[in-house]
């Protein structure tokens, strides 16, 4: 091999997808390479003329264009090009490209690239036939390695429903449920499902009260069953156990009694760590002991990161915990206080009410009270319990939140009447710069008290939102304020983000933007679901999006949603503080191409949001 041919070579060693080549290949592909020198600003590659050749880039940057004359990449040195006109039939470039700066290109035959795509399985998966076919084969290939995500309800059931009468005794119950050597005895009348009795009934309703075993067992079950279909997944099954706070899950199949899935079901599938976190915190008695349990949150976030879970168990998991400690402090809080003076809902906002919580967030919440609420009497006391809460959630690791989008402020402390006029007012006579702060009130779920008053609001957001074309557009050109960061700075935008010199802030310029503009979609269509998921999956059904841009969005938010759930994880494994902010020289190649590739579905959905609503023509 001739002396240019080995510098060649070494340079293909160093990058993917070229170094995992086979020896043979890999001289193959280094033989047939010739050199190509092209000046800054000069054509590469004109739209439509026959394609003949792939190229990769030596030195220099790249500009990919649209057949429109859009900016779609940039490239630099051992990123590569060309293979999108080369796997059409009519073999024409699909793509121009022109040289940003002074560059040298490899140059490949045509042929020599095919034979290499379908004899070398990587090489084929790496390559960009399309950007979104490669992050939807590593979204995939992640998806068939969990579990969780796949396993059904019913395949984690080992046995059938032991069930009892009401009428039976406690006495009968618990020997019954001795002899099966089961947890939990469904209590069921005439093939219909009244209640379930745990261990933990038999000894703190029975035995610690020291009630007549003879008694009926109909006294001490527990009504109002949660439960979950035999077809759900498993993941679903632990989110309902977390958001629940319990143990035992009937599972129905046709609203019929199959089997009762446990907590203990579950371990098996490395959900136990986030669930005994949710029960320990319902078990402190203090402030203080709750802040005691971070560490342990801390580790279960790690622990679900490290073992490949997805973005969204991940998500439902970290926001079940953080419900949970609200929950806490205000059970911790009122019997400080003692009982509200009317009735109230306490709301989680953003992240945790769409069930995408990371590690790293702050805290964001408000109250819905009673239309009887009179300020000069009562206001007094839900001052001083949100301000009890707020200051417990930050000991215990979410900080306040600096836009003061909190329960502390009074004007996100009103009566139901007042928050059907913020929302009316918010959706009939919009303004961008009005909805700008606002947005955040559109991910709402109430997490304590009368939750009816937040699903009255959703219904009325629903109803209005839908359909309201000023609103939309307002809603949606506040969606666009946040780009990603590709295409103006060669491969990525790195901004200066204080100790970050050159960090990309994957919230900022990632998820934050993602959810925003799925948040608009599906307000359009009158979505009631909460989860960014979810709202994707409502949106595919409605056929808004061209097709295949569905699925595109819901692999660009699981990637960039991972990235950023790994990039915390490592940060607080290694001690220093976890943020948002990654540098791209610490991923890997493979990664910042992936990543890229999810970067340039958002700023394609973004160019469609724009088209669709019209966000230019409101001021």
């Amino acid at each position: 091999m001739q002396s240019e041919q080995l510098e060649v070579l070494d340079f293909l060693e160093r990058y993917q997808p070229y170094k995992a080549l086979p020896e043979s290949a890999l001289h193959q592909l280094a033989q047939s390479i010739d050199v190509r020198y092209y000046k800054a600003e000069s054509t590469i590659l004109n739209f439509g003329e026959p394609a003949r050749s792939w190229f990769i880039v030596r030195s220099g940057a790249v500009e990919i264009f649209r057949r429109d004359g859009t900016l779609y990449n940039r490239l630099t040195e051992g990123g590569h090009f060309g293979e999108a006109g080369l796997m059409q039939q009519r073999r024409q470039v699909r793509f121009p490209a022109g040289a940003l700066e002074d560059t040298l290109l490899y140059q490949v035959p045509a042929e020599v690239f095919l034979e290499l795509f379908e004899n070398n399985e990587d090489f084929a998966d790496f390559v960009e036939v399309e950007d979104h076919s490669r992050l939807r084969n590593v979204i995939s290939k992640a998806e068939q390695s969990n579990e969780l995500m796949s396993a059904s309800v019913q395949s984690l059931l080992v046995r059938q429903a032991v069930t009892g009468t009401p009428s039976m005794s406690i006495h009968q119950a618990a020997m019954s449920m001795t002899e099966e050597g089961v947890s939990s005895l469904l209590i069921i009348d005439a093939n219909e499902s009244l209640g379930i009795i745990t261990d933990r009934d038999l000894r703190t309703r029975a035995v610690a009260k020291n009630l007549d075993l003879s008694e009926p067992v109909g006294s001490i079950m527990t009504e109002s069953l949660v439960t979950v279909r035999h077809d759900q997944l498993a993941f679903e099954a632990m989110q309902l156990m977390m958001r629940n706070n319990v143990h035992h899950l009937p599972v129905l199949k046709h609203q019929q009694p199959v089997g009762v899935l446990s907590l203990s079901d579950l371990v098996r599938y490395e959900s136990r760590n986030s669930l005994f976190v949710v029960g320990r915190i319902f078990h402190q008695q203090s402030v203080d002991e709750l802040a005691e349990l971070t560490s342990e949150v801390q580790a279960s976030f790690i622990r679900m990161v490290r073992e490949d879970f997805s973005a969204k168990i991940i998500g439902s998991a970290m926001a079940a915990i953080g419900r949970s400690f609200k929950q806490r402090l205000l059970e911790l809080g009122q019997a400080q206080l003692g009982p509200p003076p009317v009735p109230y809902c306490y709301l989680a906002l953003g992240s945790m009410a769409r069930q995408e919580q990371l590690i790293v967030t702050d805290q964001d919440n408000a109250m819905i009270l009673d239309n009887r609420f009179d300020p000069d009497k009562h206001d007094a006391y839900f001052a001083e319990l949100a301000q009890f809460v707020s200051d417990g959630l930050a000991r215990c690791g979410y900080p306040y939140c600096s836009g003061e989008i909190m329960a502390t402020n009074v004007k996100w402390r009103q009566p139901l009447r007042v928050w059907l006029d913020y929302f009316k007012g918010w959706i009939e006579s919009p303004t961008p710069a009005q909805l700008l702060d606002s947005s955040i009130f559109f991910d709402l779920e109430g997490v304590y008290g009368r939750t009816e008053f937040a699903e009255t609001l959703r219904v009325m957001i629903a109803k209005l939102a839908k359909g309201n074309s000023r609103f939309l557009a307002s809603m949606a050109r506040n969606a666009l304020q946040r780009t990603p960061p590709i295409g103006f700075f060669k491969d990525f935008v790195v901004e200066p983000d204080g100790r970050h010199t050159r960090a990309i802030n994957l919230k900022r310029r990632g998820t934050a933007p993602l959810t925003d503009l799925v948040r608009v979609h599906a307000l359009a269509i009158g979505s009631r679901s909460r989860n960014s998921f979810d709202r994707i999956a409502d949106i595919i059904a409605a056929r808004i999006l061209p097709d295949g841009r569905g699925q595109d969005l819901l692999d660009a938010l699981e990637f960039i949603a991972m990235a950023r759930a790994r990039n915390q994880a490592n940060q607080i494994a290694s001690d220093p503080p976890a943020d948002n902010s990654i540098e791209p020289e610490a991923l890997s190649e493979f990664e910042r191409k992936s990543l890229r590739d999810a970067f340039l579905i958002l700023a394609n959905s973004q160019k469609f949001l724009k088209f669709r609503y019209q966000p230019g023509r409101v001021n």
